[in-house]
């Protein structure tokens, strides 16, 4: 293990900039230029590695800084003039460089922004009107797969994409629970939870985590054993960012079979979606564990009504299994879909994960080791959980607003299965029991102009369907933040000012995360707009 007095040692001809973002905005104070200055004097660190060739710090001089700045940078809304730009980024690309960060920041007030995949839906990974640093671990990308003992260490900058590719190179039989998106960071996703296409089944990616390595707030570097169970609960769900630099996760690989099978099948509702759909409600989380069956709601075009458009239900599933024993599980518990073969693709799992990123399953695989996006836009997502079947009143309403915007679109995620045999209690993501799927809120646009007409919207229809979802709390995921439930606006926001969105990402979760965060971080060095508070000293 590295101590603090390892990486603090005087090595002044080690040549590294400044560790410093500076926001490109003529509001900063003096006191901000005085600590910027002392943070100049923090002593250089003797680093392995220190002589390699290799870009750790990205100055606005460099060529690379802006690609990747962008290429992380997964909404648009973040990339407008209005957004502070960052002078410096840091890119270590091996862990002592972060504990390094971590020490002089503390030691010299300077706040810290960390990513790993940049899809932070409101960009607090990587935008502050504060003096901060913002590590960015894209360079720690190595993946250890251990087929024998069906485990993985993953590095937090590899992305999900990555990690399953790593996988099915070692054999075809073993996979992960990692979402849809193979952009997206490891290290963000399993701090977050990570919702996934076979969580029915496995339960969520922050479900499979045997160990990790993080650097904690005095730069020490911990694993599962010296961090404690309490913090290693912390981070697999309550977001990592309010306790630690995780650096590492060891995964537990779960079995898949050599085929499993996907269907699509579409509906207007002219031809009965909103029937479909509301049967639907009834039995997605009753269905077998194998059987994740996810609906999209969007705006198309139809020619037979007033205005040109309806709305379409896309109702996709993956099976665990041979399409033959789909269809008898279909024509037992949902007749009415009337799925049949034509409808349905045997293929590989890694072919699955290929096909839910919206990739064609005839592609190679090599696509999912990009690291960007082939397209972005500006958006704002918003999500629901719903524990009672909406009415079809209620779904009615909700038609005629997404008919308002023809970018908007809804993603339905059922519940059940493993999910419901899971605590509430086990990790940070409060949400098993009880709840029947999940709603995500999106909408797009492409012009920055569009921005708060768009998000007007979105909060309209949040509004209107507070009736039809869960109640105190209702439910939020931090995976999809929201900073209209609330933010932090000092560092010494209130366990009571907190709750007001604490308890809707955690529930009663959120009170045991309170405690690790004072426990480990009673100074609430590591903090954002929606960091975990701390207890004031002495309160317990």
């Amino acid at each position: 293990m590295l101590y603090a007095e390892d990486i603090i040692m005087v090595f002044f001809n080690v040549k590294l900039l400044p560790l410093l973002i500076i926001p490109f905005n003529s509001a900063w104070s003096t006191s901000s230029n005085s600590i910027f200055e002392s943070l100049l004097q923090c002593p250089s660190t003797h680093l392995k590695h220190s002589n390699s060739s290799k870009e750790i710090i990205l100055t606005r001089n460099s060529s690379a800084y802006s690609s990747v700045l962008q290429s992380s940078i997964q909404n648009l809304r973040f990339l407008n003039n209005s957004t502070p730009k960052l002078e410096v980024i840091v890119t270590p690309f091996h862990e002592s460089y972060v504990q390094a960060a971590v020490i002089c920041s503390k030691k010299h007030g300077i706040q810290i922004r960390f990513r790993s995949g940049g899809h932070d839906y409101e960009g607090l990974s990587y935008v502050s009107y504060d003096p901060f640093i913002i590590i960015d671990l894209f360079n720690l990308q190595t993946i250890h797969i251990d087929i024998e003992n069906e485990s993985a260490w993953v590095a937090s900058g590899a992305t999900l994409g990555q990690l399953c590719y790593s996988i099915v190179q070692k054999g075809k039989v073993h996979g992960f629970p990692a979402g849809s998106c193979p952009t997206v960071g490891v290290g963000g996703h399993i701090s977050g939870g990570g919702f996934v296409t076979i969580f029915r089944k496995y339960g969520l990616a922050a479900d499979n985590v045997i160990d990790a390595r993080i650097v904690d707030v005095n730069g020490r570097l911990l694993s599962r054993k010296s961090m404690g169970e309490e913090l290693f609960w912390a981070i697999r769900g309550g977001g990592g960012s309010s306790f630690a630099v995780s650096l590492t996760w060891k995964l537990r690989l779960v079995p898949v079979p050599p085929s499993v099978t996907v269907c699509k099948i579409e509906k207007t509702t002219e031809e009965g979606a909103t029937k479909l759909f509301s049967k639907w409600q009834v039995i997605a989380d009753k269905l077998h564990e194998d059987l994740f069956l996810h609906l999209v709601v969007e705006v198309a075009n139809e020619a037979s009504t007033t205005d040109g458009k309806t709305i379409k239900v896309s109702f996709d599933s993956l099976f665990l299994g041979p399409v033959e024993k789909l269809l008898l599980l279909t024509q037992d518990k949902f007749p009415d879909l009337s799925l049949d073969r034509s409808n349905c693709t045997e293929m590989s799992w890694i072919q699955s994960v290929m096909h839910f990123a919206g990739f064609p399953i005839s592609e190679y695989l090599e696509v999912l080791l990009k690291r960007t996006q082939p397209s972005r836009s500006f958006f704002k997502a918003k999500l629901d959980n719903v524990t009672q079947p909406i009415s079809q009143a209620g779904l009615e309403g909700l038609w005629q607003r997404l008919l308002e915007v023809e970018t908007s679109q809804l993603i339905l995620t059922p519940y059940g299965g493993r999910m419901s045999e899971i605590s509430d209690s086990e990790t940070p993501f409060p949400r098993r029991n009880g709840s029947i799927f999940a709603i995500q809120y999106l909408v797009t646009w492409d012009d920055d102009k569009e921005t708060e007409k768009h998000i007007s919207w979105m909060r309209r229809v949040y509004a209107y369907m507070a009736s039809h979802v869960s109640k105190s709390p209702r439910a939020a995921y931090l995976n999809y933040r929201d900073l209209d439930l609330g933010r932090n606006h000092d560092p010494n926001t209130s366990y009571a000012q907190a709750s007001i969105w604490g308890l809707k990402y955690f529930k009663s979760n959120y009170r045991r995360l309170v405690h690790v965060k004072t426990l480990v971080d009673p100074g609430n060095f590591l903090r954002n707009e929606q960091s975990i508070p701390v207890l004031p000293s002495g309160q317990k």
